[in-house]
């Protein structure tokens, strides 16, 4: 979600442009804190039934894309623990990153690492704060 719209509930994409002149349609139909396209959010919806589910709300964001990435584990084998391959078949598509069009992205790549590496410093944090807990001196339920 910090890839995708760092954190905003209303992003984006740009404004498609015609001689340089912006139009009103935008270059793809992404939308919300998860950037998903109008089709995929209404197939999260079809499947889920949670047809009340917005994409500029956060807990129904967070909510899509677990049920992406559980999709993605059952369907395509990728774990869960794999942000690296969770965040291509995210933004590919699950037929496109089956047919690896990844490849001929260097820049998307790129994006894939940074999310793996910002993915394995919140882990890193969530370890540090759970051995905190652990050793303090009141008790919390993790």
């Amino acid at each position: 979600m910090r890839q995708e719209s760092s954190f905003k509930h209303d992003a984006a994409p740009p404004r498609d442009t015609f001689l340089g002149i912006p139009m009103w349609w935008r270059v793809s139909s992404a939308y919300g804190y998860a950037q998903v396209k109008d089709g995929t959010w209404d197939w999260y919806k079809d499947k889920t039934g949670n047809w009340g589910a917005d994409r500029d709300e956060y807990d129904d964001a967070v909510d899509f894309m677990g049920w992406y990435a559980d999709i993605s584990q059952r369907t395509l084998g990728i774990s869960k623990w794999d942000a690296y391959n969770q965040y291509l078949a995210y933004h590919e598509g699950h037929t496109g990153w089956k047919q690896k069009t990844y490849n001929s992205k260097g820049w998307l790549v790129e994006v894939a690492r940074k999310v793996d590496a910002n993915a394995r410093m919140y882990g890193e944090q969530l370890r540090g704060c759970r051995s905190r807990l652990k050793s303090s001196s009141w008790w919390w339920p993790f």
